[in-house]
């Protein structure tokens, strides 16, 4: 019986269109992109399943050029599982005429990411100028409780609320990577939970020892303002900065544990950074092997990720969703998208 419904709901959209369509008018209902959704392969791994996310986002309630609900629509047809609406409380410039509280963004979006079956995070951003920079605070319950004069009382206003803080762009504005007294403190205090080492088109590589160093989670995001389609290309293997989360459950829940244990890694640009860990277990279930007699192996790439190895002298290259055959390495190999510290590149060996 289940069968037969679903093959009448396949059926549904299509008899729809045909009747609507007449003499008068004609209906290309199947050229309406919002409909369709690019699945991004990303395997997991110890019974943890690969959700791509992105914790930084704006909109026309604060400085961005987009509806809530339009962030919606463009992070599901690219693939993703989640997104963290994160309007500045302080920066609004369209406040004259988007009226609204400092809520109202993430209500509009999770209503429209309830109709997708898309997870909507609440978050807002913190937006003061350095030493501080700006901070995201995610999974908070009120973003206008965190409306305050100082910056350090909303940060603790977020955590009384259960929120979970990320250090936006520590490289921006001034090109300057630079960890001041002040983040050492609130590290020390566990009021910083992560950091980004790629934000919009930047990445910080001096920080990608940080989070060995101070226990922060590494972390990918747009920082979008405008349209992603007119930012990313979206294709031929190019992505928009992403968080992967190695959650137990595809759940706002499963994704907030993750990031308290700090399963993540940020990927962008064909590079992924993070725990040594993490990216040699996603690797290896990105890589499918077989052997071919004694010398030869064949490896399957069963992700969207390519990777790129060298043995020093020769470079592997093993492309998305493809298979290649090749002489086996007598010794484990470079990969060299795959980041683990600044200038630190993972060793892999295949099994």
């Amino acid at each position: 019986m289940k069968k037969v419904l679903y093959l009448l709901m396949l059926a549904m959209p299509m008899a729809a269109s045909a009747q609507i369509s007449n003499d008068d008018v004609h209906k290309y209902d199947h050229l309406y992109r919002s409909q369709y959704r690019n699945e991004i392969s990303i395997p997991g791994f110890d019974g943890y399943q690969t959700l791509k996310c992105d914790f930084h986002i704006h909109t026309v309630f604060s400085d961005g050029l987009v509806w809530p609900s339009i962030r919606v629509q463009e992070a599901w047809q690219e693939g993703l599982d989640a997104i963290a609406i994160t309007d500045h409380l302080e920066y609004r410039p369209f406040k004259e005429t988007v009226v609204s509280d400092n809520n109202k963004s993430y209500d509009i979006a999770k209503e429209s990411g309830d109709g997708y079956g898309f997870i909507v995070i609440k978050g807002t951003e913190i937006t003061r100028s350095k030493p501080l920079g700006h901070l995201n605070a995610l999974f908070i319950k009120d973003a206008d409780a965190l409306d305050v004069e100082d910056p350090l009382q909303a940060i603790d206003i977020a955590l009384e609320q259960g929120g979970y803080i990320m250090w936006n762009h520590p490289g921006w504005p001034d090109d300057k990577s630079t960890f001041y007294p002040i983040h050492e403190e609130l590290i020390k205090a566990g009021k910083i939970d992560a950091y980004e080492v790629y934000n919009y088109m930047e990445s910080y590589p001096l920080t990608f020892d940080w989070y060995e160093q101070y226990g922060i989670a590494p972390v990918a995001n747009t920082d979008i303002h405008g349209t992603v389609a007119g930012d990313y290309p979206c294709e031929d293997g190019e992505f928009r900065p992403m968080t992967l989360v190695f959650a137990k459950e595809k759940s706002e829940t499963g994704i907030r544990e993750a990031l308290d244990a700090r399963r993540t890694l940020a990927f962008f640009h064909g590079t992924l950074v993070g725990d040594k860990e993490y990216l040699t277990k996603l690797v290896g279930a990105c890589l499918e092997t077989r052997p071919l007699g004694e010398d030869k192996i064949q490896v399957t790439n069963v992700s969207d990720i390519s990777y790129r190895m060298s043995d020093g002298k020769y470079l592997y290259i093993f492309p998305a969703g493809k298979t290649v055959i090749i002489s086996k390495p007598a010794t484990e190999l470079t990969v060299l998208n795959c980041l683990y510290g600044h200038k630190k590149t993972l060793k892999y060996s295949f099994q």
